[in-house]
């Protein structure tokens, strides 16, 4: 089994350390991980010329913009479960985060039934970060199995709280069984 963790954060921080926690918890459990740092990748906008769309749900699976996520896209049909992470900004998700999602449209039919655990840190309020996480998961039909979120204002201070370390304890685990059935 593989749980590919994905952070969508500009900079190394809260968000990355839960997603790589989460990873870890993991792998403690004999589960093979893999971290995709956005900000490491070079990832083009969707340009909407809609040619990935052709085959309806039967599409090909290719995106004729050529970047990194033609790297990506094996990784993640391949995967078993995804952690998807995001600093909050103006209470949504993060711009690198909404645009690797977008770009996700050529494989997104292969998608269905994956479990999803969702990850948002915000100095003051989470927003709707979550709310566009579930979304995204919803429209690709995969399955979500819960969130973990946290206040932070400094980067490193999201590891110093014990509540959040149990509630990824639990999350975990959650995504595990998910991943099993």
């Amino acid at each position: 089994m593989k749980i590919i963790g994905i952070s969508g954060s500009p900079r190394r921080g809260n968000t990355e350390w839960m997603v790589k926690e989460l990873l870890a918890r993991a792998a403690e459990s004999g589960v093979e991980t893999e971290l995709i740092l956005l900000r490491q990748k070079k990832i083009k906008p969707c340009c909407g010329c809609l040619s990935c769309e052709e085959g309806g749900v039967n599409r090909k699976g290719v995106c004729r913009l050529r970047d990194d996520m033609q790297e990506l896209y094996p990784k993640l049909i391949a995967a078993d479960g995804w952690v998807v992470g995001t600093p909050v900004y103006f209470e949504m998700l993060s711009g690198l985060l909404k645009n690797f999602m977008d770009r996700t449209c050529p494989i997104w039919p292969r998608l269905s039934g994956k479990p999803v655990a969702g990850i948002a840190v915000a100095e003051e309020g989470i927003g709707k970060a979550i709310s566009n996480i579930r979304t995204y998961v919803s429209l690709c039909q995969m399955r979500w199995m819960g969130s973990v979120t946290g206040l932070a204002t400094k980067p490193g201070e999201i590891a110093g709280n014990k509540r959040v370390k149990k509630r990824l304890d639990r999350l975990i685990m959650k995504l595990i069984r998910g991943a099993q059935s």
